[in-house]
């Protein structure tokens, strides 16, 4: 298994650790509700260096960009990020990515873990138009450091005003000592705080002056389970579980970054923009569970005379609303916020009813 520049301070931690994307992780340490409280209510900080990250660069860098993914980076300013997709040819997607405009003709795309060869091969494949890509996935480390407390902790290490990154957007900067550090408020918990960009050989520096700060805010390290958890309440999609190679940005709810704009025609603009037309036949909803029960993935969906018209993708008990929450593909008769459907827990019909997330408030 691979392992990050943290890998051994989980361990010495005491954290549950398990294979992640071919990368030894840390799962939980003083347990997942424990963690996802946490970060709910104070801050918390993920390894979160197996992500991939690519840089485009060049004056064919906007023209790549603009044929391999969704959104429309034309109107992306540096220093913001957006969040897009790689449509993948056949009406489903490759990965879920965040595009940074770094600087001008040059860009940074933050891929997911288990998809970085698929990814890196994908945009090789694809480099029709001679964009300069550079893999950069092994010399760079990420902490991901969330909470409404994570600001106070950040700050006291460095000059950069954090207030004024504003969300998707990030600078670079000096921190905890440490040139260089590109500092990003993008988050994937709905709780605020920042991603921090460095490379391996600053990543004791880093770590250990978050911790030491952080004490008096009473800062913990937390697992990927509780990043699960924490996703889940705020509706955000995971890939490999609510979308994938088979399920289409218009089926998954994800029409706000695909743009058909004038001049990009990105891979599968025909085929999306007739769904979009046309209609589809699913949609990704979200649902809460009105009696008690606990949906898993690919438990599947049913109406109430027990027909099944869907299956969960990713479930959960929620630690905030101590209920079952998900997110799931149902038959689009069925996909209206109000909706009651039904979730087959062992063969049983457990009621729940459509939302739109986020299920709760990010930070409590």
């Amino acid at each position: 298994m691979k392992t990050t520049p943290f890998t051994e301070k989980h361990i010495a931690l005491g954290a549950k650790m398990a294979a992640f994307a071919g990368y030894n992780m840390p799962i939980e340490y003083s347990g997942i509700t424990d963690e996802h409280m946490t970060v709910r209510q104070g801050v918390g900080v993920f390894d979160v260096s197996h992500m991939g990250e690519f840089w485009v660069k060049g004056e064919k860098a906007l023209p790549f960009l603009q044929r391999i993914t969704s959104n429309d980076v034309s109107v992306l300013p540096v220093g913001k990020a957006q969040y897009s997709c790689f449509p993948n040819g056949k009406g489903g997607i490759v990965d879920d990515l965040l595009v940074y405009h770094y600087e001008p003709q040059k860009y940074m795309l933050v891929v997911n873990a288990a998809n970085i060869d698929k990814d890196w091969n994908w945009c090789v494949q694809n480099n029709t138009e001679g964009a300069d890509l550079e893999n950069a996935s092994d010399r760079m480390a990420q902490l991901a450091v969330q909470g409404p407390k994570a600001v106070e902790v950040l700050q006291k290490l460095t000059a950069v005003d954090l207030s004024s990154i504003a969300y998707y957007a990030f600078t670079t900067g000096e921190f905890a000592g440490v040139k260089d550090v590109i500092i990003s408020n993008t988050g994937y918990t709905g709780a605020g705080g920042f991603e921090l960009y460095f490379y391996p050989e600053q990543a004791d520096i880093i770590w250990n002056a978050i911790f030491e700060t952080g004490k008096e805010y009473g800062i913990k390290p937390i697992g990927l389970g509780a990043r699960d958890t924490l996703r889940l309440e705020m509706g955000f999609a995971l890939y490999g579980n609510d979308i994938d190679d088979t399920t289409s940005p218009i089926e998954a709810g994800l029409g706000w970054i695909t743009k058909f704009v004038d001049g990009k025609n990105f891979i599968d603009r025909p085929l999306l923009e007739k769904q979009k037309a046309d209609g589809v036949s699913r949609r990704l909803v979200g649902f809460i569970l009105t009696e008690r029960g606990i949906p898993r993935h690919d438990y599947p969906i049913v109406d109430a005379e027990g027909r099944v018209i869907g299956k969960v993708t990713s479930g959960t008990q929620s630690p905030v609303l101590k209920g079952g929450i998900g997110m799931g593909y149902v038959e689009t008769a069925f996909a209206k916020p109000e909706t009651q459907i039904f979730i087959s827990i062992r063969n049983k019909p457990v009621a729940a009813k459509v939302v739109k997330p986020p299920f709760c408030k990010g930070a409590l």
